[in-house]
């Protein structure tokens, strides 16, 4: 939205190689670019049905809600979907996965009982709460998939999720002119592909596997404490990366207003849009490139330099696309008072291409199972941006924040190179001495 199994004889890396690596990124694709396309008619819908402020608002309850999420989340898929050797049983990660949510639900909650905001934020905090809630359960039937290289299941629950939802928000708000019914709508159609066809999908799948599982969490406490033990980092980075792209909207929100905030989320939506593409080269690569760290560093390095590549010239091409044709594009999906904000929207498309490339970095270091170390690098990143913000936004307003995202990007590109080669180099040395 507006992100280990018991041993089986059915694993990622005894997968026939006949499954295509372009089959897998070009259903990744295909499922992730209707559903980014369906959250930003979501943006649209509001823009055009609703008022900047409007907008602004809906920007602020996510930008309040995701960071919870993401952090107790832990990344959960991104730990599934690359333990090739087979750690925990899907029902470890089911398992963890709702006391998360559960987690998530009382921070948030408690969050708002003491910061004052008022019912009309604290209404939309609550419906963005109940989808990410369900979001989260979807995400991680998601991983198992990943795992298994079922990238035509995720492909269908992606595009379906996508296409529903943006109808049941169209609808709703064009009826009843209220975000925060359009986004309990929302939530409602997400639950529904939850519990047909998700469940459904992941049951048959672990039904196939050997020995047979099933869906049910499985409160295993040791494995639970050690599962945790295992991807702690990764909820600290997840937090950071979540602020790091939330803080910008949180000073304008205080500094310049939610109808600022407004202009800029739309701007900004492209940014995102954009690294759809990227999730879904790294989603359809990174089971391999896990595997290819253990066993064939070279076959490491080039699969991540193709990626990188590709990610760079995704950046390239939406610099220009905004160069070009930025106030039509902005004109046409919003109106014709957001196509001023032209300026904005180049250089969030600048920092936008340097945040592909270090997003690539992200999934490469999370092949190599380097956790621990983006710990610091993103904490780096979110004081980078938070510095910027104060020193730049009340000097340039929106533009300030986009330079806030810009130089944030520039340090995270940087330091993911920096992790994933000392990564390859750790590795290479520990080998030398087995």
């Amino acid at each position: 939205m507006l992100e280990s199994i018991a041993p089986n004889a059915v694993v990622a890396a005894s997968l026939p190689r006949s499954v295509s690596l372009r089959r897998n990124f070009a259903l990744t694709l295909t499922g992730n670019v209707i559903y980014a396309a369906c959250q930003w008619g979501i943006l649209i819908c509001i823009a055009k049905l609703g008022t900047a402020a409007m907008l602004g608002q809906f920007a602020l309850a996510l930008a309040i809600a995701a960071p919870v999420f993401m952090m107790t989340g832990l990344q959960l898929r991104a730990v599934l979907a690359t333990d090739s050797r087979d750690e925990y049983r899907f029902g470890d990660y089911m398992a963890l996965r709702i006391a998360a949510v559960a987690v998530s639900v009382i921070v948030v909650v408690a969050c708002l009982a003491i910061a004052g905001l008022s019912r009309a934020i604290c209404g939309i905090v609550l419906a963005v709460v109940a989808a990410k809630a369900i979001e989260s359960l979807s995400d991680i039937i998601y991983g198992l998939w990943q795992k298994h290289e079922r990238f035509e299941k995720i492909a269908i629950a992606l595009a379906g999720r996508g296409l529903s939802s943006l109808g049941a928000v169209a609808a709703v708000l064009y009826l009843t002119g209220s975000i925060v019914w359009s986004v309990i709508a929302m939530a409602a159609s997400w639950a529904l592909w939850l519990v047909t066809y998700e469940r459904s999908g992941a049951r048959a799948l672990l039904a196939s596997v050997s020995p047979p599982e099933n869906l049910q969490p499985e409160w295993r406490w040791l494995s639970l404490r050690n599962l945790t033990k295992l991807a702690w980092p990764f909820g600290l980075v997840m937090l950071l990366l979540s602020l790091t792209s939330n803080i910008p909207r949180y000073f304008i929100q205080r500094d310049l207003g939610e109808a600022a905030l407004g202009y800029f989320a739309a701007m900004a939506y492209a940014f995102v849009a954009g690294n759809t593409i990227v999730a879904a080269i790294g989603q359809s690569a990174v089971p391999r490139l896990s595997r290819a760290f253990h066993t064939d560093q070279l076959a490491f390095v080039r699969l991540l330099r193709r990626m990188v590549l590709l990610a760079a010239a995704l950046g390239l091409a939406g610099i220009g696309l905004a160069t070009l044709f930025g106030s039509s594009i902005l004109r046409v999906l919003y109106r014709a008072d957001y196509a001023n904000y032209k300026p904005l929207f180049v250089l969030l498309m600048i920092a936008a291409a340097l945040a592909y490339v270090a997003s690539i970095f992200g999934y490469g270091m999370t092949a190599s199972r380097a956790f621990r170390p983006q710990v610091p690098l993103y904490a780096v990143v979110a004081i980078a941006t938070t510095v910027a913000c104060l020193l730049l936004i009340p000097w340039l307003g929106l533009m300030g924040a986009a330079y806030a995202v810009l130089i944030g990007a520039i340090v995270s590109s940087g330091g993911g190179a920096y992790v994933v080669l000392r990564a390859l180099r750790v590795d290479s040395r520990r080998k030398a001495m087995q």
